[in-house]
């Protein structure tokens, strides 16, 4: 497998981004450059050396992303090892810089205010994700994948997985070159960076040393926020997915322990110290998945705590969540389908309607690997917040003991470094979700996985066919705390907080400040959701390829433009004017009654437009806007739709999505998109296509 390389570029002239390998055979060290005038890509020999006007070390290249006015390389400026397998460092990037590719004469258009407008996007994608590389493990596969696959000798980023390849859109014409043109083979400067968690601790048991590492790994695919990314795709891509892997490795010889000041937790996806790995002569993994209920299904934000529920019952949603169960099958074997939604309100009609695409998959002729819909997929339902009610977390038990012997049948992977020929392989997967696939989520593969992890012990000998790891507190303590640090991970980067219910998962008993806490967190979601989260998903959209700018910046003036009418614009300060009188009008004395009363029936009305019309001030996305969902009149569920207003409903499109046609909202007002993916910025549909 060829290596990645680590990088030292630097500027050389105004008109080049030169970048000199710095490790790896010396015969292999051709240099990179990238034009700043055109973007031409091109390999040359590193020959004599470079006078630099500026230097700059460079860890890797995240990839090219075009904007509104040219081109950018982002690059990855700073790194942290955090652990080693099989001899290879894994790196957490800490640092990105963003260099324009432009002539100079164009440098102004950079201050465009869409320009800058899309930069900050990037930018703050880059700030608030977690991503994590290696120069010579692929990262974006399980060990199982990468056991029984032949890939030696090819370039990391051509045998890795698809799904969780974050930045291969941004390495898109790298790929191209290389694939077209064997002599530019820029294979050593395309870095697969997953946008996951890594997390490599050193345990021991009846004083045996081992090493426990928990990965997850997020899929680009339906990438986004919690209530803009919900359901299925048409291509059987749900939202929220992640597969996550629990890897043992004994019999290991643990090294350069991580120091002190890298001991704590970052994003809430690393935790303590780690061991770097010279040689393991037994591997064990352990794989679930994670993903939003494959059905169409959306949730409206109206500014009401409960989002408006929409389900679109379809033959197209039919399709398209066969297309995810044949996906999901052929790579990991028979699926556990664990539900954890409620069996009352408004969640009832979610458990429904993925109860009746099962039953209708069972009844399906669709074969994946030799075997029938109906022996591929088992349903299991469990009310987890009845079940688990009053804090009454210990009950997830039942649940774990109800799947037993469905996971004796899939098993695990194990292999010894002393044979190519597993001793074992998994061959089927737990596949959780609940609403956000986040909090009950995670308490539900938490214990599944303590589950398998007591199996693979024994199995390894560490423990005797009577002992648990229940059993050893201090290996607990590791345990509870790397899963609660991947629940908050993998809440943070859908929700914008930390998980839920992870007292439970730190401590195996739910408390009373834990319920506090999450009161906290669940009033944060509130508001991120409902007022931040439109430009967070636009950043995944424009960073994951889901939208491609094209067309100019002057074209795109609706992405910094508010097009709501002045009335509702207006309300919020008519609201903000009104408590300003009223709380200096009680600070006062002599002031008269009329003035409060006035201002007090100014701001009942502006807060009932305000609440009655809550669609029009949920800060949306404009990349990609949810007019498909939220103008639904399909087949399916609708719950009570609220926030529209009484007469005249206006929902913020940009002109290029609204093509003209922005009406009062009504339901049939504004066109549905079938793919939004392949909007451009100008007024056709975009020629460049996602990277698949």
């Amino acid at each position: 497998m060829h290596e990645a390389y680590s990088l030292c570029p630097r500027y050389i002239s105004p008109d080049a981004y030169v970048f000199d390998p710095t490790d790896g055979p010396s015969h292999q060290a051709r240099r990179l450059l990238i034009s700043r005038r055109t973007g031409d890509i091109v390999l040359k020999p590193g020959e004599g050396p470079l006078y630099a006007q500026d230097q700059l070390v460079v860890y890797g290249i995240m990839g090219l992303l075009s904007l509104a006015t040219s081109d950018f390389l982002i690059v990855i400026t700073g790194r942290e090892a955090r652990g080693r397998i099989d001899g290879h460092a894994i790196y957490l990037a800490t640092d990105f810089k963003v260099l324009p590719i432009a002539p100079p004469a164009s440098y102004k258009l950079f201050d465009h205010p869409v320009e800058r407008h899309l930069q900050k996007l990037v930018e703050r994608h880059l700030a608030e994700g977690v991503f994590w590389f290696s120069y010579g493990w692929d990262l974006t596969r399980r060990l199982q994948t990468q056991a029984l696959a032949h890939s030696e000798g090819k370039p990391i980023w051509e045998s890795a997985d698809d799904r969780f390849f974050w930045n291969k859109y941004l390495h898109s014409r790298f790929i191209d070159i290389t694939t077209s043109n064997p002599q530019q083979d820029l294979s050593r400067f395309i870095l697969p960076v997953i946008y996951g968690s890594f997390d490599l601790r050193p345990a021991h048991i009846n004083r045996t040393p081992f090493l426990i590492c928990l990965i997850s790994r997020r899929s680009r695919y339906r990438a986004g926020t919690r209530y803009f990314a919900r359901g299925l795709d048409a291509h059987g891509h749900v939202a929220n997915y992640n597969e996550t892997e629990q890897i043992i490795l004994t019999d290991a010889s643990p090294l350069d322990a991580i120091p002190p000041s890298h001991a704590t937790t970052n994003h809430g996806a690393v935790g303590g110290g780690f061991g770097a790995v010279v040689e393991n002569r037994t591997r064990m993994s352990f794989v679930q998945t994670r993903g939003s209920a494959p059905i169409g299904f959306a949730e409206i934000n109206t500014l009401r705590y409960v989002p408006d529920l929409v389900i679109m019952s379809t033959e197209e949603m039919s399709k398209s969540c066969k297309l995810h169960f044949q996906e999901q099958a052929g790579l990991y074997g028979k699926q556990l389908l664990v539900n954890l939604v409620n069996s009352k309100g408004r969640e009832k009609a979610v458990k429904e309607e993925y109860e009746r695409k099962v039953a209708e998959l069972s009844k399906t002729a669709g074969v994946v690997g030799g075997e029938s819909m109906k022996d591929v997929l088992k349903y299991v339902y469990f009310d987890f917040h009845k079940e688990c009610s009053k804090m009454r977390f210990d009950r997830i038990e039942m649940l774990v003991g109800q799947l037993v012997p469905d996971l004796n049948d899939a098993g695990y992977f194990h292999q010894s470094i002393s044979s190519v020929t597993p001793i074992k392989v998994q061959t089927g997967v737990v596949r959780s979700n609940c609403m956000d696939c986040l909090d009950r989520t995670n308490v539900t593969q938490a214990a599944v996985a303590k589950w398998s992890l007591t199996q693979q012990l024994r199995a390894a000998g560490i423990l005797n066919e009577k002992d648990r790891v229940d059993y050893h507190a201090e290996f607990m303590h590791t345990f509870r705390n790397m899963w609660a640090d991947h629940a908050d991970y993998i809440s943070r980067a859908y929700s914008g907080t930390p998980a839920l219910k992870t007292d439970f998962t730190r401590t195996g008993k739910r408390s009373h400040e834990g319920l506090v806490k999450d009161f906290w967190s669940s009033v944060t979601r509130y508001a991120k959701n409902n007022f931040l989260d439109g430009e967070r998903q636009d950043a995944f959209d424009l960073f994951t390829g889901a939208w491609i700018a094209h067309g100019g910046p002057a074209r795109a003036t609706a992405l910094i433009t508010d097009t709501r009418p002045l009335i509702v614009r207006s309300m919020p300060y008519v609201a903000f004017f009104s408590v300003l009188v009223i709380a200096s009008a009680l600070s006062l004395t002599g002031v008269p009654a009329y003035i409060l009363a006035a201002c007090a029936l100014m701001l009942a009305i502006s807060l009932f437009y305000i609440f009655s019309h809550g669609i029009e001030y949920v800060n949306w996305p404009k990349l990609n806007p949810p007019v498909e969902a939220i103008f639904y009149e399909g087949p399916g569920f609708r719950s009570t739709q609220h926030g529209r207003g009484m007469e005249f409903r206006w929902i913020p499109l940009p002109p290029w999505a609204k093509r003209g046609l922005l009406q009062p909202m009504h339901k049939a007002s504004v066109p549905v998109f079938h793919r939004l993916e392949e909007i451009e910025m100008g007024t056709g549909v975009g020629s460049k296509k996602r990277v698949d």
